[in-house]
């Protein structure tokens, strides 16, 4: 349970931080890139409204008929990479400017130019180059911006992102851990005291119970029948019923018991014969389909009590006449037991509290010698074996089903 607990408050503090970091990395990683391409794109447009075919064609060399001339150029511009071509309106090439770069080839970006044309676009991103195109009045420019650079550095800054933010999610994983473990071990340590205060209150219950009930029948032999001698027995007995029932749950929930590898079709079979007459003794039918050599490995005395319970329940909540119907099967590599009766529907909210330690709805407060602890101690046998156990409300009946794993 406390297992379950620390996997859930793990779980969910990573959870937390993940976003926390994902967010906080897409928002520097992103805001980065685009105040890079963007200053890009600024040199771009600053070369195009800058450039004059002539003797200095694409070279960025600033108009010098336009006011400002060379100070308007920033220091960028000069340090960054242009590539340029130039067309004539009969789409013949006027001027090509690699750059002096042999990465890019005159006919390479010609081509390049043309297609950028063709597509009517006026800028954009070609592989690792951004264009824009601009009418010069006798020719058309398209000119480019090596992007490579930009594109290097946001590779690089992602890299490191992704190396230093998964080593920052192992360094969180064992704080969550150590956060988790520091939560829940005031509730642990709560629980384990009031196991250990259950079981012994048990044991310490049952001398003085049982020197009452000596005492009782000593007194029955001396004054004969007495109504106040009988009510004392009898609430004596249920004392001693609940205090048995006490030490199982806490017998169940700290020792670890003896396994070994069990025919359970055989323990379920044995032990549903017996409870087949407590049935008809109240007007009820037992159906049972049980698999064979279903194999499991546990305790031969925990899963016969675990079959008891359930089956008691059934029979005590079940509508006069109705059969109460037993399954043993396999499904997916567990062995499946379900029992069924048919009674009131378990409304959701109750169904999940009726494992826990003497709960009972209001229907099933029938009085008698139960607590509410019979279902409380067939989960500690479950949980004890690797195993769940739930219940459904279907059509009018009520199914506990317990799965335990096969023998492998």
């Amino acid at each position: 349970m406390f297992k379950n607990s620390r996997r859930k408050i793990v779980a969910a503090i990573l959870s937390v931080l993940v976003l926390v970091l994902l967010g906080t990395f897409c928002v520097i990683y992103i805001a980065s890139y685009g105040e890079l391409t963007r200053e890009n794109r600024q040199l771009l447009e600053l070369y195009v409204e800058n450039y004059a075919l002539g003797e200095e064609a694409g070279r960025g060399e600033p108009n010098p008929e336009r006011p400002g001339g060379r100070d308007r150029r920033p220091p960028m511009l000069e340090l960054s990479t242009f590539y340029s071509v130039a067309l004539a309106a009969d789409g013949s090439v006027l001027k090509v400017d690699t750059a002096d770069i042999s990465v890019l080839d005159e006919d390479t970006l010609t081509q390049l130019a043309r297609e950028i044309l063709d597509d009517g676009k006026s800028s954009g991103v070609r592989n690792s180059l951004i264009y824009q195109t601009a009418d010069k009045g006798d020719y058309t420019l398209v000119a480019f911006l090596d992007n490579t650079v930009v594109l290097e550095n946001a590779g690089t800054l992602l890299r490191y992102t992704l190396l230093f933010g998964g080593v920052t999610l192992v360094v969180l994983f064992f704080l969550a851990r150590y956060l988790a473990n520091r939560i829940v071990a005031p509730m642990e340590e709560s629980y384990q005291r009031q196991k250990q205060f259950i079981s012994d209150a048990g044991h310490e219950l049952k001398t003085p119970v049982a020197v009452v009930n000596a005492n009782v029948e000593l007194l029955q032999r001396e004054l004969g029948e007495n109504p106040w001698l009988a009510n004392i027995q009898y609430e004596n007995e249920r004392m001693s019923a609940l205090i048995l029932q006490l030490l199982d749950l806490a017998r169940t929930e700290n020792v670890a018991p003896p396994m070994e590898d069990l025919d359970w079709s055989r323990l379920v079979g044995g032990e549903t014969l017996p409870m087949e007459t407590v049935a008809y003794e109240k007007g009820l039918s037992l159906e049972s389909s049980i698999a064979e050599e279903i194999w499991v490995h546990g305790n031969g005395t925990q899963l016969r009590q675990l079959t008891s319970i359930l089956l008691d329940n059934a029979i005590r909540h079940s509508r006069g006449g109705s059969p109460v119907c037993l399954v043993l099967e396999r499904e997916r590599g567990s062995a499946v037991l379900s029992v069924s009766n048919e009674g009131e529907e378990i409304p959701p909210e109750q169904r999940k509290a009726l494992f826990e330690r003497f709960y009972r709805t209001d229907v099933s407060r029938t009085g008698g010698q139960h607590y509410g602890l019979g279902l409380a101690i067939a989960k500690a046998i479950v949980t004890a074996h690797r195993g769940t156990i739930e219940v459904q409300c279907c059509r009018g009946k009520v199914i506990f089903v317990a799965r335990l794993p096969l023998r492998k």
